[in-house]
């Protein structure tokens, strides 16, 4: 966590400063093949300059991901700590594929989601139902021979944009004294 940063040129170094250290290694299915996924989120506070001893706090948060892709050790043919990788990647993918699932059922006010299933799934439980407005682009191809990841990325999007969150302001109130 940084904190401090108060200009966009700031936070896009702390970017690509993340995307030179995150680990990427070349498989059968893909060159450059991100071995992780990125999170980056960033909290915006706006507050009245001149506020005396008592202020009105809105505040933000934007959360962008970068999921790794899934795997099929078929098809990347890893071996030893690629293929722990890809098992690991596949798994957390299956943790917020559950969480997508349980929240675009109808009648998910009351279900249990499970955010605890993965480390993923906890930083994404605020993206996913909380407060907020939620986009996913998904990443696909044109190949019949991805046909198969194609078609399961598409139907994992479906689930996610069924979703349904209610939206409010984030305002806190603070006094100085």
């Amino acid at each position: 966590e940084v904190q401090g940063l108060s200009t966009a040129e700031e936070i896009m170094n702390l970017l690509l400063e993340g995307n030179r250290s995150r680990t990427t290694e070349p498989t059968a299915a893909n060159v450059v093949s991100s071995r992780s996924h990125a999170v980056l989120q960033v909290v915006v506070e706006q507050r009245d300059r001149t506020a005396g001893a008592a202020a009105t706090i809105h505040v933000g948060k934007l959360s962008m991901i970068d999921l790794a892709g899934s795997e099929r050790a078929s098809q990347t043919n890893n071996r030893g700590i690629r293929m722990i990788e890809g098992a690991n990647i596949n798994r957390s993918l299956l943790a917020l594929g559950n969480c997508i699932t349980a929240l675009s059922e109808k009648g998910a006010k009351n279900a249990f989601i499970p955010y605890r299933d993965s480390k993923l799934t906890r930083l994404l439980k605020d993206s996913l139902g909380g407060n907020c407005r939620t986009v996913m682009i998904a990443a696909i191809g044109p190949c019949h021979l991805n046909y198969d990841d194609t078609h399961n990325t598409l139907k994992y999007a479906n689930r996610a944009k069924n979703i349904k969150t209610a939206v409010s302001r984030n305002v806190q109130n603070v006094n100085y004294h």
